[in-house]
């Protein structure tokens, strides 16, 4: 009987050392992956590595006393460099998971790097909807938004409004093209027409003969299928050519709130523009917010919808890697993926085969400075798109993980 109990015992200790010896190192390390020093400064730069360094205080351990080490790099927009930085955390210094990756052209190449690693892909501010497409993989968790949900959604929303006929004006990378044919296929499908578009180089400063041309065609709706910096100057030249007032309606594809704050309410009053996340929603992303706000080097801003995403993302792998005690994505992912019910930040949340997360989105107005009451009080509530139709149907990404 003592040798029965004896050989239960160490079995008992060897699956918990088994089980133990899945995180590798004992330590998990999250890599926060963004533009710290570009256009994405802002919306995600330092203010994301805050956010991770939230949700592992948050966790705690898990309950069970598991070590989180955040890190953090710059791609500085370029896929190569971010390519070698997230080469160097797989090989070398035992990062396991890499979360954020504003940029789509970076975020596709880590995505096709990491696939069948023993790395986590968390692509919570990557617009690509290739990444839970064609080119889904099972490392890769998306969060927040992509170029389908932000060109459908939005022209959906905008077309339910009178706006049937538009103008683009498009960054000339992956993002912005796949914004414009997302929103295109949708308008033309439901008896509207797009009457011209026009590309920019990434990092603009002038519009004006962009502008001058979408005010030529006499769309009701001028998209910007477009992000940070450029959407700032495309919005500020917009107010001084008097475009709104003429009649035309302004929207943003991807416009964050850090960007409506740099650019003023007064300039961007009666901007329409799509998020998943708004601090001032409700009393838990006010307090996320109020929290963020209060973070070494934060100085009071208000939490865009990308770092509100690295949170959740980060909180949401590490409670796999406690459930399943290990930090391995073969392990991580799949546990991730039976996650359904509320977020804190996000509301009803759904975490599909295909890697993406789906969640409500809201097309918001900027409000006019006499109705803003407070710092960062700017968005009006327009129309909500619930969770199942926010997102592209499962059967129809092409993801080879669906069954």
């Amino acid at each position: 009987m003592k040798s029965l109990k004896w050989t239960l015992a160490l079995a008992a200790s060897l699956i918990g050392g088994a089980a133990n010896a899945e995180i590798s190192d004992n330590v998990v390390r999250v890599g926060v992956l963004n533009d710290i020093s570009g256009i994405f400064q802002d919306t995600n730069g330092m203010g994301s590595v805050e956010a991770a360094r939230m949700a592992a205080e948050d966790f705690n351990g898990g309950g069970k006393g598991i070590k989180v080490e955040i890190v953090y790099a710059d791609h500085q927009n370029k896929a190569d460099v971010g390519n070698a930085i997230a080469r160097k955390w797989l090989d070398v210094e035992g990062v396991d998971a890499i979360v954020d990756v504003p940029n789509s052209a970076v975020g596709l190449s880590i995505n096709t790097l990491l696939r069948d690693s023993r790395m986590t892909f968390l692509a919570s501010s990557t617009a690509s909807s290739d990444l839970t497409g064609k080119a889904c993989s099972s490392n890769t968790i998306q969060w927040v938004n992509d170029a389908w949900a932000t060109g459908n959604t939005t022209a959906a929303a905008m077309m339910s409004r009178g706006g049937k006929d538009w103008y683009f004006l498009t960054v000339d990378y992956a993002l912005g093209k796949g914004i414009e044919a997302e929103a295109q296929k949708y308008i033309e499908a439901h008896g509207g027409k797009v009457l011209g578009s026009s590309k920019h180089p990434l990092g603009t400063s002038d519009f004006a003969s962009f502008l001058l041309q979408a005010q030529g065609s006499k769309a009701q709706v001028i998209g910007l299928a477009n992000a940070g910096g450029d959407t700032i100057n495309a919005v500020k030249q917009a107010a001084e050519f008097g475009i709104q007032q003429g009649g035309q309606k302004l929207v943003a594809f991807l416009l964050f709130i850090n960007d409506v704050h740099g650019m003023g309410i007064k300039v961007a009053q009666g901007l329409q523009l799509m998020e998943a996340f708004y601090w001032d929603m409700n009393d838990d992303t006010r307090a996320f917010a109020k929290r963020f706000a209060a973070r070494p080097g934060m100085n009071g801003k208000m939490p865009s919808g990308n770092q509100a995403g690295v949170y959740a993302s980060t909180l949401a792998y590490l409670n796999a890697v406690a459930a399943t005690g290990s930090d391995n994505a073969k392990d991580a992912v799949p546990e991730m993926k039976k996650f359904k019910g509320k977020d804190k930040l996000f509301g009803d949340t759904t975490i599909r085969q295909d890697g993406r997360v789906v969640h409500p989105m809201y097309l918001f107005e900027v409000k006019k400075p006499e109705e803003s009451k407070y710092p960062y009080d700017y968005y009006k509530l327009v129309s909500t798109i619930p969770a199942e139709q926010a997102f592209r149907p499962l059967a129809e990404g092409g993801c080879e993980l669906v069954k």
